[in-house]
């Protein structure tokens, strides 16, 4: 924790000439190859053939990240539709995990439908798979210095430095590292759904646990972002999905197996 209060860490990894690889883009590679080992080790648990979740991970990639950066621009639209070409720029963050969910379901559910494959079963060996790879994700935020929390004067504190500083917030230098936070309960939940799989829990409700365990996390962590987010009925917009989110969770609960 006290690396954390100390060190700004940088954004670019390394450059070769006029190639520059940056921490964000390592990151999420790391999270999309740790998903998929767990997602292929979990799938012969449900009877799967780990050809098919090596067949279905780039559907799930390109769906995904599609997916993640349109609900990102349609959120700032202000920001892109002055700056086009800065919507492909994917290395400079704005993947929304909501949009990336919502991306990456559409695709699942072309693909199962393509190959006349349980959807259901699918998506129950990827969601702890989903929830590894978003805690692992999570770190480029802190690289790239966004979603940070309130100022907050705990031995955790990150600090940020003035420029990434959001108006209102210029004089203070530390603020909660939500980014963390968020990967220590994504890594829970990882954890909750791998044991529920082992006990042969209907595919539905596993899935139907990972859209309620994630909801309230990412609903609770809200109250503490302070990024700019449309408010609606004064709750900020990813409460407002979270608690869809949960909604659909408690009805794929009470689904039958």
């Amino acid at each position: 924790m006290i690396f954390l209060h100390t060190f700004v860490p940088p954004a670019i990894a390394f450059s070769f000439g006029p190639l520059t690889i940056y921490w964000y883009g390592i990151i999420m590679a790391v999270a999309m190859a740790a998903s998929i080992f767990l997602a292929v080790h979990l799938a012969p648990q449900r009877g799967v053939e780990k050809e098919r979740i090596l067949d279905l991970a780039l559907w799930l990639i390109v769906g995904g990240i599609i997916g993640a950066r349109l609900y990102d621009a349609a959120l700032n639209i202000s920001i892109y539709i002055h700056e086009p070409l800065e919507i492909i720029k994917i290395w400079h963050g704005g993947l929304a995990i909501h949009g990336a969910l919502i991306g990456g379901l559409c695709a699942l559910i072309l693909y199962a439908r393509r190959l006349r494959q349980d959807a259901w079963m699918l998506a129950a060996i990827i969601v702890p798979a989903v929830a590894l790879g978003q805690a692992i994700g999570r770190w480029g935020n802190w690289f790239n210095q966004e979603l940070f929390g309130l100022p907050t004067n705990a031995p955790w504190g990150i600090p940020i430095v003035p420029f990434n500083r959001p108006l209102g917030f210029e004089s203070s230098q530390y603020f909660h590292p939500t980014f963390l936070y968020e990967s220590i309960g994504n890594l829970a939940i990882c954890i909750i759904l791998y044991f529920l799989l082992q006990k042969k829990i209907a595919a539905p409700k596993i899935i139907g646990w990972y859209a309620i365990l994630y909801g309230c996390l990412r609903f609770a962590l809200e109250y503490i972002k302070i990024d700019p987010t449309p408010v609606l009925f004064g709750w900020r917009w990813p409460q407002i999905v979270s608690l869809i989110l949960i909604i659909i969770g408690l009805i794929t609960l009470r689904k039958k197996s």
